[in-house]
């Protein structure tokens, strides 16, 4: 399915894909990726894909999120590991029912490929929470078929 997306005043063609969740010690994350037509340019091969994450704390305590952990593999399956404190520079605090929105990308060489990964959280008692992303498909118009 296209649909467009406003950038920059006008508006962008941009291939809609699927939403993806996970709950890990009753936090959610939900990550929808959206692959971005403009910013591609297949003849390069470079294909760029925004993800939005949404991290919602259904549970009874506050969390803050520390670091990221990535696992990014394109359709070739080259794999690359990307490791750093927070997210869009912040390290959101969650009190219970709060939640947390950013939206961040990925290019590669080739027209497909997936990613997942981990936050890493602490709670406000000090316990350190292994959080799990879920792993989504970067799909493309370019490819035949999907890989996820």
């Amino acid at each position: 399915m296209r649909i467009s997306l406003l950038r920059n005043g006008k508006r962008s063609p941009i291939f809609n894909s699927m939403k993806y969740q996970e709950t890990t010690r009753m936090v959610t994350i939900s990550v929808e990726p959206i692959f971005l037509e403009d910013d591609s340019e297949p003849e390069k091969g470079t294909y760029v894909w925004a993800y939005h994450i949404t991290i919602a704390n259904d549970g009874y305590e506050t969390i803050q999120l520390i670091s990221r952990h990535w696992k990014i593999t394109d359709g070739m399956g080259r794999t690359q590991e990307v490791r750093g404190e927070g997210v869009v520079g912040e390290q959101p605090t969650l009190q219970p029912g709060e939640s947390f929105e950013y939206t961040s990308g990925v290019p590669l060489q080739t027209p497909s490929g997936f990613m997942g990964g981990s936050y890493e959280m602490i709670s406000a008692v000090g316990e350190r929470l292994n959080i799990m992303v879920p792993t989504f498909s970067l799909d493309s118009p370019y490819e035949a078929h999907t890989v996820n």
